[in-house]
């Protein structure tokens, strides 16, 4: 009664057909980018005058701080007389 029942003759699986992959397309080359002589150049400008104001922007910061310390000290030693 709960058994299954069983085809006379079984059906064989489906045979898998192989499917033919569609070949990857040709890739284009990339193209050439050729970087003239004026760009390096500018771009070396750039960085040389980029690298000069971050210099100078440390040297001032530097010496508003020697100075601050300057004139603390000497405030001090003006309030203690």
């Amino acid at each position: 009664m709960f058994l299954p029942k069983y085809p006379d003759s079984p059906t064989p699986p489906p045979a898998h057909t192989p499917t033919v992959v569609d070949q990857v397309p040709a890739r284009r080359p990339a193209p050439q980018i050729s970087i003239g002589t004026g760009a390096v150049v500018a771009v070396l400008v750039g960085g040389v005058v980029l690298t000069a104001l971050l210099a100078a922007v440390a040297v001032t910061a530097i010496s508003v701080a020697v100075a601050a310390v300057v004139l603390r000290s000497m405030l001090r030693d003006q309030h203690r007389r």
